[in-house]
């Protein structure tokens, strides 16, 4: 089995983010992944630890970053309404953006990269829902943006689904989506701890 990642065959660096060097990007922790048909399997640890990593931010004077999913009236994503708030326990304070997305990549259509240049640094840290889906396609938008990135795994929560291969658990979709990002996208590391 090959360990080597195209990170390694294009030199991409391999240290984590420091967080008083980095802007700290929080998708999607809306809550749409707490409860009904989109509830995540882990949501409640995931979010434990963003909260941490959220306050550790705060406390380092690191900028954040808040992005949501507008899914439009009546749908489970629905930003004016409850379930498609962000989480009491991440929600933004006074002077922290908020950018509304439409698609998974946050950086498509909204003024994310206009944030990150703002905020000053090369360094993003990702953490949010569904680790599959908009983190995976974020942390490729910070990537394509000329962000260094950093996912901080045990942040991030998904969940199982169908396909014509066959099941994928929950576990092995999350595993594999950090896979992915760690092959190119950005640096993975599995807690606030392991950040530089």
């Amino acid at each position: 089995m090959t360990t080597t990642t195209l990170r390694d065959i294009n030199g991409l660096n391999r240290t984590p983010a420091v967080p008083t060097e980095s802007t700290l990007i929080l998708v999607d922790y809306q809550n749409t992944y707490t409860r009904g048909v989109m509830e995540l399997e882990g949501w409640a640890p995931a979010l434990d630890a963003a909260a941490d990593l959220l306050r550790r931010a705060r406390a380092a004077g690191t900028p954040v970053i808040h992005v949501v999913h507008d899914g439009g009236p009546g749908s489970p994503y629905d930003i004016h309404t409850d379930i498609g708030a962000i989480h009491p326990s991440v929600a933004p304070v006074t002077g922290e953006p908020i950018v509304v997305k439409t698609a998974p990549n946050a950086f498509v259509g909204t003024d994310l990269g206009e944030l990150v240049d703002e905020a000053g640094h090369a360094n993003v840290i990702v953490i949010g829902f569904m680790t599959h889906m908009c983190v995976t396609f974020t942390s490729e938008g910070g990537f394509l943006h000329g962000s260094a990135v950093t996912v901080v795994a045990d942040a991030c929560a998904t969940r199982p689904l169908q396909s014509a291969a066959g099941a994928v658990t929950a576990a092995e979709l999350h595993r594999s989506a950090l896979a992915t990002i760690n092959d190119l996208y950005g640096v993975v590391v599995e807690s606030a701890d392991d950040l530089g």
